[in-house]
């Protein structure tokens, strides 16, 4: 187990349970008569569903604010600090925050409400859904550095959703330029968005390109392939298989979280 995960985590095959947004003030679905009330009542839902189902770990994504763009809107911003804030003390796990596409704005969140790390892609140039995706990974240390977020470790998805790579420099090398030029604290492998499985091969050579840094499947993972998964990764970020039926815009189901945390036990124990 790397010091890191001993640290934040104090357990094996780490579980980050997700606990997604519905679409926020401002965005295109925001549904008025739900209002901030209701998605206070939703997020607090879902949190603890996934904490009574046993998960290691929580993180909030405003994965309803679709579709996503590269600079968080200050309304978004805003209404996840204030969200959070109003469930900060029901939060029994380490916890973690994500704004889609932001680093900066991410960083900013976790600051505000005091979550202990943050998921973006900090790397890379990609074509994307939201036009050339260029996170300037120097500028965002520059700024966490700037608002004493020291503290803050930092989950690179270094295969961006939404999105593919303009360099040839290949998945490998992406990874360790990642974790020695970059300074990423753990590095994450997606598919091609939510609910999609991540390619188990290009896990494993990730995982051999950057060994003692933590790596972690970051979309679809669920109970037919958790097993694979984990005797590679380090653990797993998991949203759309804990949904009622399997969706990811649903909301946690908390029968399916205590089924997928059994066998990730029983993994464990192998």
């Amino acid at each position: 187990m790397s010091k890191m995960i001993e640290d934040l985590f104090g357990v094996e095959k780490v579980i980050i349970g997700m606990v997604h947004f519905p679409p926020l003030p401002g965005s295109p679905l925001y549904n008025d008569e739900m209002g901030i009330e209701g998605i206070e009542r939703w997020i607090q839902n879902d949190l603890e569903n996934l904490q009574d189902g046993g998960v290691d770990a929580i993180m909030f994504c405003n994965e309803g604010d679709r579709p996503y763009v590269l600079e968080a809107p200050p309304a978004t911003i805003a209404a996840m600090a204030y969200v959070i804030g109003r469930v900060r003390d029901r939060i029994r796990l380490p916890f973690g925050v994500d704004i889609l596409w932001d680093p900066k704005a991410t960083i900013a969140l976790a600051k505000s409400v005091g979550a202990q790390f943050v998921r973006e892609v900090f790397t890379g140039v990609y074509e994307s859904d939201m036009g050339i995706w260029n996170p300037q990974c120097g500028e965002i240390w520059r700024y966490k550095r700037l608002v004493e977020a020291n503290n803050l470790k930092l989950f690179y998805n270094i295969t961006a959703e939404l999105g593919g790579p303009l360099s040839s420099r290949g998945l490998e090398n992406a990874a360790k330029a990642a974790v020695l030029s970059s300074l990423a604290d753990a590095v994450l492998v997606s598919g091609t968005t939510a609910g999609i499985g991540v390619n188990v091969d290009q896990l494993a050579l990730v995982k051999k390109a950057v060994l003692d840094t933590p790596v972690f499947a970051n979309t679809g993972v669920n109970m037919q392939n958790v097993e694979a998964i984990l005797s590679v990764a380090d653990g797993a970020i998991v949203g759309s298989s804990l949904k009622v039926d399997g969706n990811t815009w649903n909301p946690v189901d908390r029968r399916r979280v205590e089924e997928f945390m059994k066998k990730v036990n029983y993994i464990r124990k192998k």
